[in-house]
């Protein structure tokens, strides 16, 4: 093949593909740049002046690498693998380094296999991270449990790329044994490890990278960038449907640009449809005053780099011909996307089939839950004072807010609060548990609504202000075999079905988008605001590695004593 590629670079045969008359981004120098991008095979040959047996016209076009997610977990699209893929993929995004620790939470190791044989299917290459958390914390009830030896046994595996986000940062800090077995396996297989250390500074932040942990995607501050950059960090731009950090952006400087990536990690299908993927996080920052060439850079070969994904991220000789031809560096509109040499999508469509999904029993049927009832959802206190869970727009970083709550019968009364009840239900091992906590600010009113996408053990969580409705929500999400619910009090009942572990669903993009957003309006019109994800909001209230206060299947917790905590204040 050598040879070929060889041959035609020197115009001495004719190439298979060239994109003509393009106006290309030179990663390498940061400029902008002309020529014919000419493709033998899976590979860019040269840019110059080239002939192919085809040839697609790119005079009014811009052409830039394929883009590259440096972070992100496909389940919580609520997609499976395949119709992920149809949706990204005509957007211009052509690798994504993928942590299936959702699924993993839930169905072990065969959760991992699934996602890695499901995505063989499509123009899309997925490098899977062996997630490093299951569960993310010992506070939880999951599904599996991935200790040091299960890493030790399955990091070699031919599908895992890497070790996933490390958000136990206190284990390493400490040096729990169990934590550097993790690490030293990952170290000794020669494999990446992507990180998780929000707010962490100082000699805690030398001890966490020590462990050889090479990335971070939960910044907040300046200084806080420049600490961690400055210690040779790459640091992500997230753009999730819940969780978003574009602002950080501009801090990008001629000095440390080359250590920003662009990342996604938790996006839904209806933003991937409507919105896009790392196109729309490329318009969004351009318009806010990035470089449009330095934007690319950060979507395309830093992160190429950070994963040591050798000849990809850049147009030049023997790079992967994966291309993505735009309207412009505004708008970031995708004409044309190339994978591996071949033609894969246009004007937004994919040239692809994703009617045959894959889909092993192994994930299907799991939400295991006795039937509920109403005065499981009961909420004692002690007093009259308590502590109230509040979340900012935007993030998934909680706050805690003492709340005067008067009591009926041993039962917190909410009419005329702005307080809900907020539960964890236990949802693989049908142990009973069920974690109670009180949120301020969400906004909905009259009934329940709940989901069994519950960051990282995905148990059922559930929001309302009626302990009937709060039953019959988490009995619907055991006959549906997961999804996402909202009941009516004493009224009808709205779900969707995520058959895939409780998390995703097998339908096609187009009909689970369209659904989805449905019930998504249906939880504003019930008084949710608008400032908040409905449902992703929601799911992140038990991730109980982020601050402040969170609840888990076994409780309140408070992520900053990494302690469990009473309600009463």
């Amino acid at each position: 093949m050598l040879e070929k590629y060889i041959l035609a670079a020197k115009r001495e045969k004719k190439c298979d593909l060239v994109l003509k008359n393009a106006t290309y981004v030179d990663v390498f120098t940061a400029s902008i740049k002309k020529g014919d991008i000419a493709v033998v095979g899976e590979k860019i040959v040269g840019v110059g002046e080239y002939e192919g047996e085809r040839e697609i016209d790119c005079s009014s076009l811009t052409v830039l690498p394929g883009y590259i997610d440096g972070h992100v977990h496909i389940e919580s699209s609520q997609l499976s693998p395949e119709e992920f893929a149809s949706l990204i993929v005509p957007r211009g995004t052509t690798t994504i380094i993928a942590d299936p620790h959702e699924i993993t939470n839930v169905c072990g190791m065969a959760g991992c296999e699934y996602i890695a044989k499901a995505s063989e299917s499509v123009p899309l290459d997925v490098k899977i991270q062996l997630p490093s958390c299951v569960p993310a914390t010992p506070f939880e009830t999951s599904g599996a449990v991935l200790e040091g030896k299960d890493i030790e046994e399955n990091i070699g595996n031919s599908y895992i790329f890497g070790l996933g986000e490390f958000m136990n940062y206190p284990g390493v800090i400490y040096c729990v044994p169990d934590v550097l077995k993790k690490l030293e396996a990952a170290h000794a297989a020669g494999k990446v490890i992507d990180g998780h250390a929000p707010a962490v500074y100082g000699y805690e932040l030398n001890a966490y990278l020590c462990g050889g942990i090479t990335t971070d995607h939960e910044c907040v501050t300046k200084e806080e960038i420049e600490e961690k950059i400055s210690k040779g960090v790459y640091v992500h731009i997230r753009h999730g449907s819940s969780t978003q950090n574009l602002g950080n952006a501009k801090y990008m400087t001629d000095g440390n640009m080359r250590r920003f990536i662009l990342c996604t990690d938790d996006r839904h299908a209806a933003d991937l449809k409507e919105k896009g993927h790392l196109d729309d996080a490329l318009r969004r920052i351009v318009a806010d005053g990035t470089d449009p060439v330095r934007a690319v850079i950060c979507a395309t070969l830093n992160c190429a780099e950070c994963y040591g994904l050798k000849w990809r991220g850049a147009i030049a000789p023997f790079y992967l011909a994966d291309l993505v031809a735009v309207d412009d560096l505004k708008s970031f509109n995708a004409k044309y996307v190339v994978k591996s040499g071949k033609l894969v999508a246009e004007n937004g469509k994919p040239l692809f089939d994703t009617s045959k999904r894959y889909l092993p029993s192994s994930v299907l049927n799991t939400v295991h839950l006795k039937e509920m009832k109403a005065d499981d959802f009961i909420l004692t206190l002690k007093g009259k004072r308590a502590k109230a869970m509040t979340i900012e727009p935007g993030g998934v970083v909680t706050g805690c807010e003492i709340v005067e709550v008067d009591s009926r019968n041993g039962d917190v009364v909410l009419d005329g609060t702005d307080l809900l009840k907020l539960t964890v239900v236990e949802r693989h091992k049908m142990t009973g548990n069920i974690g109670r906590a009180l949120f301020k600010g969400y906004g909905f009113k009259g009934g329940a609504l709940g989901i069994t996408i519950a960051h990282d053990s995905h148990n059922i969580i559930l929001m309302g202000d009626d302990n009937e409705s709060m039953a019959r929500a988490a009995n619907r999400l055991k006959e549906i075999g997961g999804g996402m619910v909202i009941v009516e009090k004493g009224g009808d009942v709205h779900s969707l079905t995520l058959d895939i572990a409780g998390l995703m669903s097998s339908r096609d993009a187009e009909g689970l988008q369209r659904d989805s957003r449905a019930l998504i309006e249906k939880a504003h019109s019930m008084g949710v605001k608008r400032e908040y994800e409905a449902f992703m909001s929601l799911a992140f209230l038990s991730l109980a590695v982020i601050p402040r206060l969170k609840v888990t299947d076994a409780g309140l917790f408070d992520v900053e004593k990494f302690a469990f905590t009473e309600i009463d204040a």
